[in-house]
C-alpha cells in the first residue's frame, strides 16, 4: 500500500529536526557526534525552506508519474511497484542532473548531489523505506516535534487537508513567496519621545 509523507505547513516550526534526523538516519554513524565527523559529509534528503515567512519541510513526494524517472538516461531512477517509492540506483547514476531540471521542486532542492567526489551521485528522500520495513516510521516523522510531518495513505493526507502532491506542494511555496513581507523597522531609538 502507497503511504506518502504528509505536510501541514502550519505546524511546521522549521526546527530543522526532519534535517538532522534524516541525515544521521542515513550515516554511516548513526550517532550525531560520529556522523557530524564522517567523510564525506552526510546530507539530509529533507530541507526546511523559509517561503515568504513560513518554514517548510520538503522532500520527494514520490510522484505518482514522476517525471525524473521517465528522463532519466540510465534508468538509475526507478519507481518501485509495491510501494511507489522512488529510489535512486547509485551503480546507474551518472549524476547528470536532468533528474533535478525536471522534477517540479528541483529548484528547492528535494533532490541532490552527494558530496562524495569518489562516488557522485543523486540522493534524495527514500521514505527510509529500511526503516519502515523494521515497523518505525520515516526518520523525519518521528523526529518532528510538532507533528507537521506524518506518514500516511494519500486519501487521508488529503481528508486533513496535508499537502499531498507534488503540485500541491509547488503551488504552496509559490503562494508563500507571494506573500508581502513586513518592512524592517527598527524601535526604541534614544531620540524617540516618550
Amino acid at each position: 500500500m502507497k503511504q506518502i509523507i504528509a505536510i501541514d505547513i502550519e505546524k511546521c516550526v522549521g526546527c530543522h529536526s526532519c534535517q538532522i534526523a534524516c541525515a544521521l538516519a542515513h550515516s554511516d554513524a548513526k550517532t550525531l557526534f560520529e556522523a557530524a565527523q564522517q567523510e564525506p559529509p552526510v546530507q539530509s534528503r529533507i530541507s526546511v525552506l523559509l517561503a515568504g515567512n513560513t518554514p517548510v519541510a520538503v522532500q520527494c513526494r514520490h510522484c505518482d508519474d514522476p517525471p525524473c524517472v521517465e528522463k532519466c538516461p540510465t534508468d538509475a531512477m526507478q519507481k518501485r511497484d509495491s510501494d511507489g517509492v522512488v529510489t535512486v540506483d547509485s551503480e546507474l547514476c551518472t549524476a547528470c542532473k536532468v533528474c533535478i531540471k525536471v522534477c517540479p521542486l528541483g529548484e528547492f532542492g528535494v533532490i541532490s548531489i552527494s558530496r562524495d567526489e569518489e562516488a557522485e551521485t543523486i540522493i534524495k528522500c527514500d521514505m527510509c523505506v529500511e526503516r519502515i520495513g523494521r515497523g518505525l516510521l520515516p526518520a523525519c516523522v518521528e523526529a518532528c516535534p510538532t507533528g507537521a510531518l506524518a506518514l500516511m495513505d494519500p486519501e487521508a493526507a488529503a481528508a486533513q487537508g496535508r499537502l499531498v502532491t507534488v503540485q500541491e506542494l509547488a503551488a504552496a511555496l509559490d503562494q508563500l513567496q507571494q506573500i508581502p513581507q513586513p518592512a524592517l523597522s527598527v524601535s526604541g531609538s534614544s531620540d524617540e519621545k516618550q
